[in-house]
């Protein structure tokens, strides 16, 4: 038994300056791949990468900052197109003046009294707030639920019903004289600044998609690398193969496909995959098995069960078919030939007449000489000897030893006919391979005479399909549930226990 092929990867070959470059290409590939699942999710997940904070649970307020990580949107937004909204900066723009208005901020009693510019901007920030509301500008960034957790907030704050009353509640002068404005800041700064400021517009380019840079970056820094290093493996594959023509040297390489791709760059992890395990840096072996295996052992199931339903169906429409006994006559010699001087049957019977009657038969002499005895000897028990000379014991040694005597001259006898015959049968002879050819054409032929006159073809036909359904329904039920697990379980240990011998099997290197 082989065993796994990563318990013995093969070293990479080549030269020290090719296994180098393989290995930063791989490396350069592998950062790659880190960068196209950069981009694609950096959108999706520009809210975090904006505030860096992180929630375990999204049912709970319980908030993890993660402050060592450096604000990238800066650098990033302008490559995908992004730009701040200009209704959310400008409503971000009319809390800092707010703020800076009502700091130191009011205190706490009814006696307090804003001031008529302290007034005009809450009213401008409540204004702002129901336009936010009204016309929701966080649709075109495909966040409309942002807006709706600012709502929820409001309402929760101002313990409302609707959105807007409660804005109009908590940017109200009589709220302001009776909560401090370092609580209101609190809540505007922890739980509603920070959603509004998640809020984008990206720029559309001229086929009508969002605006995407990130292809220069891909093509300058890495297809080039990867372009070229595509190039190099053709020329190795020709040095090595003379004969190997440019076209078919790059098809060779096909699984580097995708690292040419501008569109699909999720699919680089196959060539990745692929590069960092033929330059030696990672075994994929294993998993690649795990996984094979499963599909494979699911495949086979689901194929053999298949295969072996389409057997079974069409064997039981061969036995209903009321032309069955001229099935049966079809099968004479006539029927069956494959040229001119070879007849299937006739030279299956001729080979294995001869190594039935001259090897496997005389190695049963014993055994047949006993059952014949034996059966010699009870037919003989009340021929020969009368009942009451039976009790004594010479009497019946002499009787075992007639019936061993004459058994043993029958078999020999028949042993040295079947030799004899077998020997000429395994003779080619024109006349012996007519005769054998006119028994097997009799044979069929009466076969199927007797069960078209007799009531034995209905019955037979019932019985065969009677226990071909029986095999359907007890093998293949066996197989689905037995299930793939059972397979992939029984592979393991053979596996296993072929790995345990000292012959294993070392794949060649791959190119």
């Amino acid at each position: 038994m082989a065993r796994p092929r990563w318990h013995s990867i093969p070293s990479p070959q080549g030269s020290r300056i090719g296994r180098l470059w393989d290995r930063s290409v791989a490396l350069w590939a592998t950062l790659n791949l880190v960068l196209v699942g950069f981009d694609i999710t950096y959108v999706p997940l520009r809210t975090f990468w904006l505030q860096r904070n992180l929630y375990p649970i999204p049912s709970v307020p319980l908030v993890v900052p993660l402050t060592l990580l450096p604000d990238i949107t800066p650098w990033v937004d302008p490559i995908k197109g992004i730009e701040p909204h200009r209704e959310t900066s400008a409503y971000l723009r009319q809390f800092r003046a707010l703020d800076a208005s009502m700091a130191p901020g009011p205190g706490h009693g009814p006696a307090f009294s804003t001031t008529p510019a302290q007034r005009a901007l809450l009213q401008r920030h409540l204004e702002g707030t129901l336009q936010m509301i009204d016309t929701n500008p966080f649709q075109a960034s495909g966040a409309s639920g942002t807006l709706e957790k600012i709502k929820g907030r409001l309402r929760q704050r101002a313990n409302l019903d609707s959105a807007k009353e409660a804005a109009a509640r908590l940017l109200s002068p009589a709220w302001m004289a009776s909560h401090p404005w370092s609580q209101e800041r609190r809540f505007w700064n922890d739980q509603v600044l920070p959603l509004v400021a998640t809020n984008y517009w990206r720029s559309i380019d001229e086929n009508g998609r969002p605006t995407d840079h990130f292809w220069r970056i891909d093509l300058l820094l890495f297809q080039s690398v990867f372009a070229l290093d595509i190039v190099l493996r053709a020329v190795r594959l020709r040095r090595r193969l003379p004969g190997l023509s440019w076209r078919d040297a790059f098809l060779r390489r096909w699984i580097d496909g995708p690292l040419l791709l501008p569109f699909w760059r999720w699919m680089r992890v196959a060539p990745v995959l692929e590069r960092l395990q033929t330059s030696g840096l990672i075994s994929i072996e294993p998993l690649r098995a795990v996984v094979s295996r499963g599909v494979v052992a699911l495949l086979a199931v689901e194929l053999f069960e298949v295969l072996a339903l389409q057997l079974l169906d069409g064997l039981q429409q061969v036995i209903r078919s009321p032309r069955w006994p001229a099935r049966i006559r079809s099968l004479r010699s006539h029927q069956t030939v494959v040229n001119h001087e070879q007849r299937e049957l006739v030279e299956l019977i001729r080979i294995w007449a001869p190594l039935l009657l001259v090897q496997v038969a005389p190695r049963l002499a014993p055994e047949l000489e006993g059952v014949l005895g034996h059966a010699l000897q009870q037919s003989l028990q009340n021929a020969m000897i009368p009942p009451p000379l039976r009790q004594l014991q010479p009497m019946l040694t002499v009787e075992r030893g007639f019936s061993r005597q004459l058994a043993g001259g029958v078999v020999d006898s028949l042993l040295d006919l079947t030799r004899s015959t077998g020997t000429r049968l395994g003779r080619r002879d024109d006349e012996q391979l007519a005769l054998l050819q006119r028994f097997v054409d009799r044979f069929w032929e009466e076969l199927a005479l007797a069960l078209e006159s007799g009531p034995a073809l209905e019955r037979s036909q019932d019985l065969l399909n009677a226990l071909i359904e029986d095999v359907k329904r007890t093998y293949l039920g066996q197989i689905n549930r037995a299930g793939v697990g059972v397979l992939i379980e029984e592979l393991d240990q053979i596996i296993m226990q072929g790995g345990k011998t000292p012959g294993s099997i070392t794949p060649p290197p791959r190119s």
